[in-house]
């Protein structure tokens, strides 16, 4: 895990600005860094490193291939490095390292660009040919490594992170408000799920996506090179050798995820995805040794899951480590939480997550497993029941259908849309605001918005059914490539790399994703089941009190009480601040009625604060700290 930076340009580059570029990603790579220019000083490449495979110096990046024609800085793992090192060796293909950085570029000088078909892994990499003078470049099937560049004028640059990039005195600084206050409105759409990105200069490869730059043109041309075709023969497949695969291809993921030259242990959070991780690791490792786990707790809130951890560590014997995030430290750390963040989180979960990384680098553990990724594919959200309907009404099961939906309405109320729903949700939101700001009433995000914005963000696009899926796994396969989960993968890059963690994620394994986008429906949510798959794949593996709990906890602070207890002044002091008040976007009457509303008792009010704080602190601790430090040009002179 790392962090890469680079520029091409149509003349000699300043050596300043790439030194920049990855100093300010330093945290991303505290164990060394590499700056090399080629082609007559017009291509710049830089690295940051975090030591996970082969420590020594071999490991060191910018790397070059034994022949000196390509040369790489790559940001990620290759899990299945070492099977496709003995291909090519059996190729003729000689290695003086034992790098998956290497591997890639063997295979690159042996199968071009579509080695990436080979690759199991995240990562995202520049790769630079000295003969054809291009620079290829791609981004891992999930997304979970960024990839991130600017176009200018007589250049190209591109970075692990936005800060990086925005060294650059020909990058603007200018970003898109309105962007901004979509992602907090409806996180699926708003920041990570586009080409374009909330700054207007810098743009992002998204997931499955390759780049090619012709250096002495510098045209830049973008395709995918994975996505996912629906295999009919598996729909045929029984239940049972469904559960048997399943099990199967998460096994082995785990196992490709566990190879390391330093520490791994393993995020812990009581849920189904993550104790399934951890028990699927201990079957990996020699019976004597020490696995770490790392929890977040709440003591004394609905969201402590503590008594479900527990069950984990009592029944495997792990080494648990515990850390309480709490309101104070937050506010403590909300300057450099938004540093490292770059850009507005959606609730305090991100901050319980940033706890846990700096808990595990306390203690001395690098790589990190983590369940994330599960829930998105697998079904793991009650409202993806109302896709689950949708698919059974239209492969024609009727009978089940009968069967199945009032038990769904028992065990999940509001899994499904209700019949009827009430008088004020029908109205149109230009009636509701005025009325909300003129009262000072609702809890809408939208109400703290001026109308005409928030009549904007309230025409948010529903995904478009995708005709090669049934309705759920249509659902499911945009929200795990395409919404959702892009965002949480934002966080889980940023959060561990503030605290220089590697973080691996076994669900996100494109195996998994090609078979079980291609399962019948009653597979993944039959039987009033959210998660069926995995539920029935862990039998006799996860303790019985964790396999059946259904109901979804998220991993979240008790984010009302974190206002109750300190964060209302840190609102109340952006609120009240003359700039929010003239702004064109916020309606400050509203806001100002919410923090009275919520200190005479609306503790839901909360989880809307939340918008105004981000959106304020984000400016305050990432943009003016940006706009006071020096910025560099790209080019000599």
């Amino acid at each position: 895990m790392c962090g890469i930076a680079g520029i091409i340009g149509n003349r000699t580059i300043n050596a300043d600005a790439l030194y920049q570029m990855t100093a300010v990603q330093s945290h991303r790579g505290p164990d060394g860094d590499g700056h090399r220019l080629f082609a007559d000083g017009k291509v710049a490449l830089g690295h940051r490193r975090l030591a996970i495979i082969d420590l020594s110096e071999k490991g060191l990046q910018p790397m070059e291939d034994t022949s000196g024609r390509f040369v790489i800085t790559f940001n990620g793992e290759i899990y299945n490095y070492l099977e496709i090192r003995e291909e090519l060796r059996s190729l003729g293909h000689y290695f003086e390292s034992n790098s998956d950085t290497e591997v890639i570029l063997e295979a690159y000088k042996e199968w071009g660009e579509s080695c990436l078909n080979r690759f199991n892994g995240m990562f995202a990499f520049a790769l630079f040919d000295q003969n054809s003078n291009t620079v290829f470049c791609a981004r891992d099937r999930y997304g979970e490594k960024p990839f991130l560049f600017a176009e200018g004028k007589d250049f190209v640059a591109f970075a692990s992170e936005y800060k990086a990039i925005l060294q650059l005195s020909e990058v603007s600084l200018e970003y898109d408000e309105f962007r901004l206050l979509r992602g907090l409105h409806n996180p699926g759409t708003g920041l990570d799920a586009d080409r374009d990105t909330v700054f207007c200069s810098i743009s992002q490869l998204r997931p499955g996506e390759k780049l090619t730059i012709d250096v002495s043109t510098l045209k830049i041309t973008i395709g995918r090179y994975w996505d996912i075709e629906p295999a009919p023969e598996l729909e045929k497949l029984s239940e049972k050798d469904a559960i048997i695969r399943f099990r199967e291809l998460l096994s082995d993921s785990v196992r490709l995820r566990m190879r390391s030259d330093v520490p791994v242990g393993s995020c812990l959070s009581g849920g189904l995805d993550s104790s399934a991780i951890v028990c699927l690791a201990l079957n990996l490792i020699n019976k004597s040794a020490k696995y770490h786990c790392f929890t977040g707790r709440f003591p004394g809130s609905a969201s402590d899951e503590w008594e479900y951890a527990k069950e984990i560590v009592n029944q495997c014997g792990v080494v648990s480590h515990v850390t309480e995030p709490t309101v104070k430290r937050f506010i403590e750390d909300l300057p450099e939480f938004m540093w490292y963040n770059e850009l507005p989180v959606g609730s305090s979960s991100q901050y319980a997550q940033w706890c846990v990384f700096r808990l595990a680098k306390e203690n001395g553990v690098t790589v990190l497993l983590d369940g994330q990724g599960s829930d998105e594919l697998l079904g793991g959200y009650e409202q993806y029941f109302r896709q689950y309907v949708l698919a059974l009404q239209e492969s024609g099961q009727g009978q089940l259908l009968k069967d199945e939906v009032p038990k769904i309405r028992a065990r999940y109320p509001l899994a499904l849309s209700p019949p009827l729903r009430s008088v004020r949700d029908k109205l149109p939101l230009a009636l509701r605001h005025p009325i909300a700001t003129r009262l000072g009433a609702g809890t809408n995000l939208l109400f703290g918005i001026r109308r005409q914005v928030a009549s904007r963000l309230n025409k948010v696009n529903a995904p478009i059914r995708d005709k090669r899926f049934n309705p759920l796994a249509s659902t499911l396969y945009q929200d795990s490539f395409g919404r959702f989960l892009t965002t949480l993968l934002r966080y889980g890059d940023r959060n561990s790399m503030a605290h220089s963690r590697e973080v691996r994620l076994p669900f996100c394994d494109h195996r998994i994703a090609e078979f079980v986008l291609s399962l019948p429906p009653t597979y993944l949510m039959g039987g009033v089941q959210t998660k069926r798959l995995l539920r029935n794949s862990m039998r006799g593996v996860l303790p019985e009190k964790i396999r059946q709990r259904w109901n979804k906890q998220g991993f979240l602070p008790p984010q009302d009480r974190w206002f109750q207890g300190g964060l209302l002044e840190t609102a109340k002091d952006i609120i009240y601040d003359a700039e929010f008040q003239n702004s064109e976007l916020w309606n400050a009457k509203w806001w100002q009625s919410a923090l009275r509303r919520f200190r005479n008792g609306n503790s839901q009010l909360g989880w809307v604060l939340w918008a105004p704080l981000m959106t304020e602190s984000w400016k305050k601790y990432f943009i003016r700290r940006l706009q006071r430090q020096e910025r560099f040009s790209v080019f000599q002179g």
